[in-house]
């Protein structure tokens, strides 16, 4: 097996070396929760089917040495084995790698299927305790839905998003990356590492159980709040939000600036940089309780006066007034910015002209490494069959 690239992060400093992590999922969420663990530290096998693989090998174009570049960006740091888990023999080899090496395990299999092999949770803790099983569903385990599989739009549709996402009176608009399934994969690691901090003194696992609709849910605590509260169902608001004014994007005369006056004091600031200083004592919109009752007029009134300038000049007022305010960025603006390029967060894949975002953590000033690009189909099956202890040395 090839040499792991080598990186100012020694992996002995990540905090999840020596934990071996299973992951028998697909598409996003799964992967999601596997990259992220992996970049911690942990040896993560992802087990695909021997055939196809997982599905977002062909999410494409565009591809990027030989994969979509989608499946590159979840599936890197780990090692990859190909398992046809209705073959019981080829089952069994998993199942017992499991048992002597795994620490983790998560899935994200369509709700029911894993129940038919004796990889479910339930069996393996039996015969391991100190197993920690992680189930990434769709609905959530129990509920008329509970049996029916879900991916990320849908999510968006049924848990509320899409509800209060765009402009009003216009068609309903997605979120454009996968938040559902990437915070659901991020629940599963928050989760994962509970319950392995939970170990170090018990000496047991257990089985988490998490979903796309649970994650949806959790990103619309606000907002579900704010209906408890009040009864009001909340509309799309274009780039605002609900309980603070003025807290969105204006037109200037050139594009649009988002600006974020999200208290009295940053208003008063607001008010002097763009002329109305007399504003920060006017009764309408001293009080931010005040400016969302005022809405309207409020907003009618900057957005007259933005249009008059163009987003450059007003960047530079607001700035100056330390009124917080950001451009609309496009993606390749974003890469090309000074201060992501200052940040290290884009990585250079080892020995190769690739680079993905890492995760967006340091531990003592150094961000994880980027040790390996996502495996090829069934790479590493060879250490699985010989029953020996996958490593990348």
């Amino acid at each position: 097996m090839s040499e792991p690239a080598r990186s100012a992060t020694p992996a002995a400093a990540l905090p999840l070396t020596g934990i071996t992590v299973v992951e028998l999922c697909h598409s996003v969420a799964g992967p999601y929760a596997g990259m992220i663990l992996a970049g911690l530290g942990a040896e993560v096998i992802k087990v695909e089917n021997p055939e196809h693989g997982d599905h977002a090998r062909g999410w494409g174009p565009p591809y990027w040495h030989g994969k979509s570049s989608t499946y590159q960006s979840l599936n890197r740091d780990k090692l990859g084995v190909g398992v046809d888990l209705a073959d019981p023999a080829e089952r069994q080899r998993l199942r017992q790698f499991i048992l002597d090496r795994a620490d983790v395990v998560i899935q994200n299999l369509r709700p029911g299927a894993i129940d038919r092999y004796d990889i479910c949770a339930t069996q393996l803790l039996r015969d391991k305790p100190s197993l920690v099983y992680c189930n990434l569903g769709a609905f959530g385990t129990d509920g008329p839905l509970a049996t029916l599989p879900g991916y990320d739009p849908l999510m968006q549709a049924f848990g509320g998003l899409m509800s209060v996402t765009g402009e009003a009176g216009r068609a309903p608009v997605r979120i454009g990356p996968a938040v559902i399934d990437m915070g659901s994969g991020m629940w599963s690691v928050i989760g994962i590492i509970s319950a392995l901090l939970r170990r170090q003194t018990t000496g047991r696992g257990g089985v988490i159980d998490t979903s796309l609709f649970e994650t949806a849910m959790a990103w619309m605590t606000i907002i579900t709040a704010g209906y408890l509260a009040s009864g009001e169902v909340r509309r799309p608001m274009g780039s605002g939000i609900a309980e603070i004014v003025p807290h969105q994007a204006f037109p200037a005369s050139d594009g649009f600036i988002m600006v974020a006056a999200g208290n009295d004091s940053l208003f008063g600031k607001l008010a002097a940089a763009v002329g109305q200083p007399q504003w920060a004592d006017d009764a309408r919109f001293r009080t931010n309780d005040a400016r969302v009752r005022n809405r309207a007029a409020l907003i009618g009134e900057l957005e007259t006066i933005f249009r008059q300038t163009r987003a450059a000049e007003w960047a530079r007022r607001l700035d100056a007034a330390g009124v917080p305010n950001a451009p609309i960025q496009s993606i390749d603006e974003v890469v090309a910015h000074p201060q992501t390029q200052a940040l290290g967060i884009l990585q250079q894949a080892p020995g190769l002209d690739m680079q993905l975002v890492g995760l967006p953590l340091r531990f003592d000033g150094q961000r994880p490494p980027f040790r390996r690009i996502a495996p090829e189909l069934g790479e590493h099956n060879d250490a699985l069959r010989a029953a020996q202890p996958v490593t990348a040395s």
